[in-house]
């Protein structure tokens, strides 16, 4: 039975709705505003939103790629009674079935549903039956689970696909997966590095070049496009194609067909385009550094990858994959961690994502060779840092404080049975020694007996923290 959600905060409709769909044999859900939808989304398998627009808690369209990403991904039909082309622009991005204009029509309330049931069921019939192979991505997050999705469908057709996504995110590798898992898998998968391709020999070095054609040409040489024939041609950053090369790359777009450097042969080539890219094409088709035109046909399908902070689900599984992969590699035996690795590792903001995790996994293995278990010591100074500024250490030292303080009060208590109790002053003063003291070793650890490093930490000025270090006892060269 499909499970179908109204969230309107006009109790009217939430009424019409909840009597139309039950009487049509579906389970239905109502939430009278944006907090209520969501918190049912979460824990209710979800197929179809009915979403408002203007809710007591916020605007619908901003929340629907949230809802979106959710277990389920509903489809979602958006209710309004008037909405601007920015809006329904934002919706159709964002992934909204249709709309559905106030005031409300019943018959087309029904369509709307029938319909969306239907594409629903085939969408998810289509994707049952295309079990994919993602060897060598790593992870189960609903992000992840997302982007297998999509993946899967691209693999079924024929149709370009644009990846987008940040540096590091994989966009290679899920071009791989999507040529691997098509009926061209038999085909060559010819890859293409636009960043590197000298830009005089761009047209030479895609569509090929006859002998005697420019000088150094001294035998006829075949295309990449020529060689991705029969199977998947993978471009690269191909926002640093000039203009030139990209008109040309239209029209064998657009006819199959081209002719190499210095020939007048038509030469064939049945590949399927792959193209990726860190850049917005958007922007830099408004700045005229891209042709629109080319654009609109890179993006018959786009997939946009989750960055590792969007994912941070699977972090842990990520390490432990690639943790084992690096001690192989470096001829180690393999390692644990701790809790406090994947603390700190979580905490962090990835802005070169997987990338930068599996170069920090191998720089925290090869630190200490011999030593079986990762601590945070480990990892690069950048990652320590960060956690030390961030909130989870913050909350890390409270909760320290509020259990060295319950300790401390119990000793002191025990302490002092047979003599007079201290006063509150001398009481607190003697626990805040007592944890001061140990914040400082731990701060001389984390910079690894650096004093300016060890300022920049705790935000004491030198002078300070010198001061603080004699008052305790603290030698910076003995801490351990």
């Amino acid at each position: 039975m499909p499970n179908i959600l109204i969230v309107d905060d006009d109790e009217t409709i939430r009424k019409i709705f909840q009597n139309l769909i039950s009487r049509s044999g579906h389970a239905v859900f109502a939430a009278k505003n944006m907090e209520e939808g969501l918190r049912l989304i979460e824990t209710e398998p979800i197929d179809i939103v009915f979403l408002d627009v203007l809710l007591p808690d916020g605007n619908g369209l901003e929340a629907l790629s949230i809802i979106k990403q959710k277990p389920f991904s509903p489809e979602v039909i958006i209710i309004t009674g008037s909405i601007s082309e920015d809006g329904v622009e934002l919706a159709i991005k964002n992934g909204a079935w249709n709309f559905i204009q106030k005031p409300l029509i019943i018959t087309e309330i029904l369509t709307q549903l029938e319909q969306t049931l239907e594409y629903r069921y085939k969408k998810l019939a289509c994707m049952e039956s295309h079990q994919l192979d993602t060897e060598g991505i790593i992870g189960k997050s609903e992000e992840i689970k997302q982007t297998f999705r999509l993946v899967a469908q691209c693999a079924k057709s024929d149709a370009n696909v644009h990846i987008s996504g940040r540096t590091g995110t994989g966009k290679e590798l899920f071009a791989k997966i999507i040529h691997r898992n098509s009926h061209r898998a038999k085909g060559p998968f010819v890859v293409v590095d636009c960043t590197v391709l000298p830009e005089q020999l761009v047209e030479s070095t895609l569509f090929g070049y006859e002998k005697g054609a420019f000088t150094g040409a001294n035998e006829t040489r075949e295309g990449l496009i020529k060689c991705a024939d029969n199977g998947t041609l993978f471009l690269d950053e191909i926002g640093e194609l000039n203009l030139s090369v990209q008109k040309s790359l239209l029209r064998v777009l657009q006819e199959r067909q081209f002719r190499a450097v210095g020939s007048n042969k038509v030469i064939h080539s049945n590949f399927r385009l792959i193209s990726a890219t860190n850049r917005s094409l958007d922007r830099m088709v408004a700045k005229k550094e891209f042709r629109e035109d080319l654009l609109f046909r890179l993006r018959t399908v786009t997939v946009e990858l989750p960055t590792l902070t969007e994912r941070k689900a699977d972090i842990k599984e990520l390490v432990i994959h690639y943790v084992q992969e690096l001690c192989e590699k470096n001829n180690l035996t393999s390692k644990s961690f701790t809790s406090n690795f994947i603390l700190l590792l979580e905490t962090y903001d990835w802005p070169g994502n997987i990338r930068e995790l599996i170069s920090a996994l191998e720089k925290a293995i090869l630190s200490e060779p011999n030593n079986p278990i990762l601590y945070p010591v480990h990892l690069p100074e950048n990652i320590r840092i960060n956690f030390i500024k961030s909130a989870a250490f913050k909350e890390k030292i409270e909760q320290a404080e509020k259990t060295d303080h319950a300790s401390q009060t119990q000793v002191i208590a025990t302490s002092r049975l047979d003599d007079s109790l201290a006063t509150l002053k001398e009481f607190r003063n003697q626990c805040y020694a007592e944890l001061e003291r140990e914040y400082l070793k731990q701060l001389m650890f984390s910079a690894e007996q650096n004093m300016q490093k060890a300022c920049s930490i705790s935000g004491l000025k030198q002078a300070r923290l010198y001061d603080l270090m004699r008052k305790h006892g603290i030698n910076r060269d003995t801490v351990q």
